[in-house]
């Protein structure tokens, strides 16, 4: 393939990377039950609210196959800042974003597409099964190492720090990407928040992605 052509493909690429995932984002917060009452939930909470709720569970695989548009994501902030003040951010952001979303893969894996398989079983065999999903879901053993999907906003948050102080993405974007990546890792069962935080990323980063796309065409 020509070098050129390449390079025109990897852009727009790019740019539909910035313009889905805020939109996998969007929806799969806006199909959880209960948006208009926040509580934070506990492990049981969770269970039941996954149970045979189709909507749901779909929304959660497109946010497990959205994992590999973060990373392009986090690649191309770190290419931006390569030249800038804040290099050093795109690179450390970089390694905590990729890891983030590894983690947020074997998330979605672990705790949300197991549901989908259970939701085969007749109620009598799934509620046998709630103590080992109470383990699961309460994160017991290796189940912990979950608790590093927080790495993945952390990693955007220092990016996007970089960003402001290298200035190579205009303010109001950056900082309303830092503001949605700071908030979208709200507990679960306050989803309003996170939906409201993936709608800032939205309407930050789908313009750019555009900007890129139209670039090259």
């Amino acid at each position: 393939m020509d070098q050129n052509l390449f390079q025109q493909v990897l852009q727009i690429g790019t740019g539909a990377a910035f313009i889905i995932f805020p939109l996998i984002f969007i929806f799969a917060f806006a199909v959880h039950p209960g948006l208009l009452k926040p509580r934070m939930l506990n492990a049981e909470g969770i269970i039941w609210r996954a149970r045979r709720n189709h909507v749901l569970q779909f929304g959660h695989a497109l946010v497990l196959l959205c994992t590999g548009l973060l990373v392009i994501v986090a690649v191309h902030f770190t290419n931006t800042l390569s030249h800038e003040r804040g290099a050093w951010a795109g690179l450390v952001g970089a390694i905590l974003a990729v890891l983030g979303a590894i983690i947020l893969a074997a998330d979605k894996g672990a705790l949300c597409l197991t549901m989908s398989a259970l939701d085969t079983l007749p109620d009598e065999e799934f509620s046998a099964m709630m103590p080992g999903l109470l383990a699961m879901f309460s994160k017991r053993g290796w189940m912990i190492l979950l608790w590093g999907i927080i790495l993945l906003p952390l990693g955007f948050a220092i990016q996007a720090i970089g960003l402001l102080q290298g200035n190579t993405i205009p303010y109001w974007q950056t900082t309303l990407f830092l503001i949605g990546v700071i908030f979208v890792g709200t507990p679960d069962g306050m989803e309003i928040i996170n939906l409201s935080a993936s709608i800032l990323m939205g309407i930050a980063m789908i313009p750019y992605g555009i900007q890129l796309i139209s670039a090259v065409i």
